[in-house]
């Protein structure tokens, strides 16, 4: 059974995925950063893959992209950095990356090569649910890879059910439709918007992701969701703190 699918199917509230960019602050903190994470109780762990145009993201998380790539990050380095990853962890990894890469690298020896790794997911947040269908979904499931696919307040229920339908581990509920970065509480439109996700009676958990920074919106993830993603919050701490591990033990603080 998929990492993913274990990991939902023994612990239904109070899950904590984390996001880093990887290369991020350094080349070579990737391996390291995820072993902090594990130790530290995270339960998912999602690997941001650097892009020079990251649409979804905010100015946190952009600057880490366009810092990991100066240090020299590429899909083919980040591979050969979690090659011998699952001899250190168990927890469930996902590939978070842009479709341009992936591309560029080869879909069928990217999926491939995720899951040699031991790899268990990707999210792409620009591949649109028709071209998932057509080009990626049977080369995903072949591979034993979960694709998990973003939703907003403007998805449709249509749109939601087939999503659920048609994909594996876990719906990515995008807390509204802007771009990444931290806040401090929910509005009343995010709160309506996760009860109606919740009315649908979908066979797949929800995580809550994009503005959770804090116990406040943790816990108020935890509440409309399965739990929540937190992604600037840690890739800013990774840029002000002086080790992985402080910024690790930050994050774990402000949400507990």
């Amino acid at each position: 059974m998929n990492r993913i699918d274990q990991l939902f199917d023994k612990k239904k509230n109070g899950i904590l995925s984390v996001f880093f960019t990887a290369g991020y602050p350094r080349l070579d903190d990737t391996a390291s950063i995820i072993e902090s994470l594990a130790e530290n109780g995270v339960d998912l762990i999602e690997i941001g893959v650097p892009f020079s145009d990251p649409l979804a993201d905010g100015p946190v998380i952009q600057t880490a992209s366009t810092q990991s790539l100066k240090n020299g990050m590429s899909v083919k380095l980040l591979f050969n950095q979690l090659a011998d990853i699952r001899q250190k962890v168990s927890v469930p990894l996902i590939l978070m990356g842009y479709l341009n890469p992936i591309i560029q690298f080869g879909p069928e020896r990217y999926f491939k090569t995720a899951a040699d790794c031991g790899i268990d997911g990707l999210i792409i947040p620009d591949l649109p649910f028709a071209e998932y269908m057509e080009s990626y979904k049977d080369a995903a499931e072949r591979h034993g890879l979960h694709v998990i696919m973003l939703i907003t307040p403007e998805t449709s229920d249509e749109r939601i059910r087939l999503i659920d339908e048609n994909t594996g581990g876990f719906i990515y509920m995008v807390s509204s439709a802007s771009v990444t970065g931290a806040k401090n509480v929910f509005s009343d439109a995010n709160l309506a918007y996760f009860r109606r996700v919740n009315t649908m009676q979908l066979r797949h958990p929800r995580l809550i992701g994009f503005g959770i920074s804090n116990k406040v919106t943790f816990d108020a993830a935890c509440e409309e969701a399965s739990g929540a993603i937190i992604g600037s919050k840690f890739v800013s701490l990774l840029g002000t703190e002086n080790s992985i591990d402080e910024a690790v033990r930050k994050l774990m603080e402000a949400i507990r």
